[in-house]
């Protein structure tokens, strides 16, 4: 089996662009622990639902970047291509 430099390059891009994408799995577990919360304080104090929905949602969005950050980097390895 002759594996050129070029077949090498496209093979380790593709195993980082796999591992890229598991970044994705800390920004949903931490989503579903922010959403439980939420809904647990909701019930607990439902006057302050607006506050508490708005609050989870600006650290929901913010937790989301991780994982389009890890996205954006598995597509620029897939469809970049670094040997001209």
């Amino acid at each position: 089996m002759d594996i050129t430099g070029q077949d090498l390059i496209r093979a380790c891009s593709a195993i980082g662009a796999g591992l890229a994408v598991i970044a994705g799995i800390g920004p949903g577990i931490g989503q579903g622990i922010a959403a439980g919360h939420g809904a647990a304080a909701v019930g607990r104090n439902p006057g302050a639902r607006g506050q508490i929905m708005s609050t989870m949602l600006l650290g929901q969005a913010v937790a989301e970047t991780t994982g389009l950050y890890g996205l954006l980097v598995a597509m620029l390895l897939l469809f970049v291509k670094p040997l001209g």
